[in-house]
Order: C-alpha cells, then sequence, then structure tokens
C-alpha cells in the first residue's frame, strides 16, 4: 500500500486534522506522524458550539424612549370573569357603554326609550328596570332580578333590544356596544340612595355649565317617587332642567320596586333633592 507523502509539521498536521475524515487521523496516528495530542484537539473542535456573530444595528427605531410602548386607554375594559354571585333582595346598577356618542338626543331618545320600556315588560316578575338615564355614550341601569339568570338574561334583552331599534333608526349595522355590562350591587340603603343620586341625576356631571334644580329630561326621573320637592301624584307636570316637549299621558318606561332595599329602605337616608348630583370624583368616572 502506497500513501500519499506527509509533510511532518505541527500546522499542517492541525489544518489536516480538521478537515479529514477521522480514519485518516486514525491512520496519521499509526504511522507516528500525528501526535494523540491532535487527536484530542480535533475532537475538542468538533464538540465545541458555534459562535453567533454580533452584529450592530443603529438604534433607530423601538427601545426605552419617552412615549414608547403601548397607549394606556382612557377607560379600563370590564374584565372577562366570572360575575358575583346575585341576591335577589340587591338591586343592581348596571352601565352600558356605547360606540355611538349620540345617546343623548331629541332624535334617538325616543327611540331609545321605546326599547328600554318593552324590554322592561318583558318578564316583570323575574327581571325589573327601576330606573336609568340616557348620556352621551352611554347607559345607567338600576334593576332588579330574582337570581343570577334572570338578571344575565335580562341586561341581554335590554341591550339587544336598544341596539336593534338603534340600528334600525339610523340605518347602521354593527355592534352598538363597545364592552361587556358592567354591575355593582347595592347592599345597604346608603348605597341604593347614592346610586339613585348617580343615575338619575348624572348629566350634572357632565354638563359644562351648571344647571338649577330640575328633573333629566332624558332620564326616568319623571317617574321617581322618591324626589322632595315634588312628586308624579301632584298633579303638576316635572320640572325639568333642561327645555324639553313634555306630552302629557306618557306611559311609565319603569317598573315598580319590590325589594326592601329599593322601595323602603334607602328614603331612612332622607329624599333626593331636584338639585342634588353625584359627587365629582374622579374625570375619568362616569
Amino acid at each position: 500500500m502506497h500513501l500519499p507523502r506527509v509533510v511532518v509539521d505541527q500546522h499542517l498536521c492541525c489544518e489536516i486534522h480538521l478537515h479529514d475524515t477521522y480514519a485518516n487521523g486514525i491512520a496519521l496516528f499509526k504511522m507516528g506522524v500525528a501526535k494523540p495530542s491532535l487527536l484530542r484537539a480535533r475532537k475538542a473542535v468538533q464538540r465545541r458550539p458555534a459562535r453567533q456573530l454580533e452584529l450592530a444595528f443603529p438604534a433607530s427605531w423601538g427601545g426605552a424612549r419617552r412615549g414608547a410602548g403601548r397607549k394606556r386607554a382612557e377607560r379600563g375594559k370590564v374584565p372577562h370573569r366570572a360575575r358575583p354571585r346575585h341576591r335577589a333582595g340587591e338591586p343592581v346598577h348596571v352601565t352600558l357603554r356605547s360606540r355611538l356618542a349620540a345617546l343623548r338626543s331629541q332624535h334617538l331618545f325616543p327611540t331609545l326609550r321605546l326599547a328600554l320600556t318593552r324590554a322592561a315588560a318583558r318578564n316583570p316578575e323575574r327581571f325589573r328596570l327601576l330606573h336609568f338615564s340616557v348620556q352621551r355614550d352611554h347607559l345607567h341601569l338600576v334593576v332588579e332580578a330574582s337570581d343570577q339568570r334572570a338578571l344575565s338574561s335580562g341586561i341581554r334583552g335590554v341591550s339587544i333590544r336598544v341596539a336593534r331599534y338603534v340600528n334600525d333608526l339610523l340605518s347602521r349595522r354593527g355592534s352598538l356596544w363597545a364592552d361587556r355590562w358592567h354591575g355593582r350591587a347595592l347592599r345597604t340603603p346608603r348605597e341604593v340612595r347614592s346610586a339613585l343620586v348617580y343615575v338619575l341625576a348624572n348629566f350634572r356631571k357632565h354638563a359644562r355649565r351648571p344647571y338649577g334644580p330640575g328633573i333629566d329630561p332624558f332620564s326616568s326621573g319623571a317617574w321617581f317617587e322618591g324626589w322632595r320637592e315634588w312628586a308624579p301624584s301632584s298633579g303638576v307636570g316635572p320640572p325639568f332642567a333642561e327645555p324639553r316637549r313634555w306630552a302629557d299621558g306618557e306611559s311609565s318606561p319603569v317598573s315598580a320596586p319590590r325589594t326592601w332595599l329599593a322601595s323602603v329602605g334607602w328614603r331612612r337616608r332622607s329624599l333626593v333633592s331636584l338639585g342634588e348630583g353625584p359627587a365629582r370624583r374622579s374625570t375619568r368616572a362616569t
């Protein structure tokens, strides 16, 4: 067997062992040309992990800088988690937020009030709409329900009916509501009274100018029996805080309360004044 001439040089042997096959390295070792240390070095080179080259990119986009990152929303979304258990004796303050910002208008409000009236009359034994107010882009409701299922079904019926009526009136398609409904149980007479003031007098919180004593015409305040200075049974028209055409004989769009908290309990904290309004705790609240 004739083997090619091999130059005995340490660097050349390293080059041969790095590029030749392992069998050639064994043959060279048997001939006494390659040293055992070269074979060990070759195996170490084979096990050495590949090194990634570092490339320097100019910092032209991203990174830590002022104003970077996802912008924080003006209002937080209602979390998609299980709602707390509902008790039949506790009224609930419900908020529905709309994608439209024209709910509080003379053109849209009659249709919206009709939808609320028909939704409230669907099953009053299990779900009752006690009071409501319409703001620019959201609705406030005070409701009663016999159980958790009746509460969810009733609010879903209200939201679906209102969305259909408004979409038909405006000849639009798509979802009307911007978020899930938000509900807060009212467990004490103080909480019920505060919620009544918050719902019926919410227009004072969003008003750009102060209003005198009176009722919000875009609410169910004309059928509220808890005013201190006026009562629906007095035979005198409701004193509106804003000018509005009033038609005699309009049917009540709300139901009478049946829980102790909503009918009797809250009155122990005093009746509601026509000039009373919710406290301005935060500009982000509604």
